[in-house]
């Protein structure tokens, strides 16, 4: 990642033509089942449970770590082998430790190596997955 120390975050990552979504979360919190919905729908494996992050060239950057590349793990059928990217431009982080109540909630932000990374919290509903792959393919009409 062009040199730059990255930080091991406990979360998972998915891409979508090279936009990532970074999902945290605690353990048993679905960060998995997400981002197995998220491939489903396109996108590609960056990593499972534990991402690099990384600034270079002004964005956050995800990879995997090399012992984890190309796996998921589904709860209760196992570790599955996943094609996967080795690198992704960070454009948003889902929370899974916080339910949004709100309908049309105010922007919020993460910082991650310094830089402030768009952040949203789980929603409940069907739509939380499909909502935040349209996020990847056409971003947001609102600034975050």
């Amino acid at each position: 990642m062009s040199g730059a120390p990255a930080e091991t975050l406990h979360a998972s990552a998915v891409a979508w033509q090279g936009r990532a979504v970074l999902i945290l979360g605690r353990a048993g919190s679905g960060k998995s089942g997400l981002a197995l919905e998220l491939m489903a729908y396109g996108c590609d494996l960056v990593s499972d449970d534990r991402t690099l992050v990384a600034a270079a060239e002004g964005c956050l950057w995800a990879s995997p770590p090399p012992a984890i590349a190309g796996r998921i793990e589904a709860r209760g059928i196992g570790i599955l082998p996943a094609a996967h990217v080795a690198r992704a431009r960070l454009v948003l982080a889902a929370d899974l430790d916080r339910t949004e109540t709100a309908r049309l909630p105010e922007r919020r932000h993460i910082s991650v190596c310094g830089i402030a990374l768009p952040l949203v919290a789980r929603v409940e509903g069907r739509h939380f997955p499909a909502s935040l792959m349209q996020f990847l393919r056409a971003g947001s009409d609102v600034p975050v």
